[in-house]
């Protein structure tokens, strides 16, 4: 493995989510910011949108942390289920094991449960990850939850994150009732040429790297374009950069490496647009940039 070879403690750029490589770009610190303030005024329900690989669960984790102390949490996801089978699932992870498979007495012994933890002194959040595979009647059971509250309070704050499709899902006629619900729309987006930068510096620096910096300008233009800026798709490139330059023996990433790599990836032809197009993106990243980078689950 490349690590010796670059002074790095372990691999910088994984695929699973991890809360230590947590990169907040702007988009990111404005959802976060966005959904904790709904949550602490109770605004009952709110919705996050993100492409794939834009870091949304990892957010969500680090939601929740921030959330352990002060309120009760359930993070649902894989919501392939129907309502009995979700509303099971969001009971147990509230701590609710007195069931049965009567819809009507579940939603009134979770009316119940949600009151005592309103006289504790506990909030309620539950966080529906992937909410854009939901069936049309989950979706329903979800607006109908919202509708548990007490004279001024919502005895339970609901955030649905999903990608693209479930913002196309709540425009739709058919949930017009759910989306005047929604009382904060947050969105992730990608990063621009300098916050990329920032990003790779931000986990090389996590793994333990210290150093000139890795990547040359030109690769990271590069890295960018080829992206588009999203954080899963860049942690790809950048691996497959580092393990190249190690085959090769070299310690700077350059622009060299990334075509290899992209000619590997089957991204790129090396013909002349493809060439102009990368030489404009490196011609225009800034001449300053620099490396800076810095509950419980349950499936239905």
């Amino acid at each position: 493995m490349f690590f010796n070879h670059f002074g790095l403690r372990e691999q910088p750029f994984g695929v699973t989510p991890d809360p230590r490589f947590l990169f907040f770009g702007p988009s990111h610190l404005e959802a976060l910011a966005s959904l904790l303030y709904g949550i602490q005024t109770q605004r009952g329900f709110m919705a996050l949108i993100a492409k794939p690989g834009m870091g949304k669960t990892t957010l969500l984790f680090h939601l929740l942390e921030r959330l352990r102390d002060s309120a009760r949490t359930a993070f649902l996801f894989q919501s392939h289920c129907d309502p009995r089978e979700f509303l099971r699932s969001l009971m147990t992870d509230l701590g609710i094991n007195d069931q049965d498979d009567n819809l009507g007495r579940m939603h009134r012994k979770l009316n119940d449960a949600l009151i005592r933890e309103l006289r504790a002194g506990r909030r309620v959040v539950v966080v529906i990850d992937e909410a854009q595979n939901l069936d049309d009647s989950v979706l329903e059971t979800v607006r109908m939850l919202s509708n548990f509250e007490v004279p001024g309070t919502k005895l339970m704050q609901i955030l649905l994150a999903g990608q693209p499709q479930l913002a196309d899902r709540l425009a739709s006629g058919n949930m017009v009732q759910l989306r005047q619900r929604i009382s904060i729309l947050s969105r992730l987006t990608e990063f621009s040429v300098s916050q990329t930068a920032d990003y790779i510096g931000h986990r090389l620096r996590v793994a333990g790297y210290r150093g000139n910096p890795l990547f040359a300008p030109e690769a990271l233009a590069i890295i960018h374009s080829w992206s588009g800026g999203i954080p899963r798709n860049i942690n790809n490139l950048c691996f497959q950069a580092l393990t190249l330059a190690f085959a090769n023996g070299q310690t700077i990433i350059d622009g060299s490496v990334l075509h290899e790599v992209l000619v590997d990836l089957d991204m790129e032809t090396l013909g002349s647009r493809t060439m102009n197009k990368v030489s404009f993106v490196a011609n225009s990243a800034s001449p300053r940039m620099t490396l800076r980078f810095g509950t419980n689950a349950r499936t239905c």
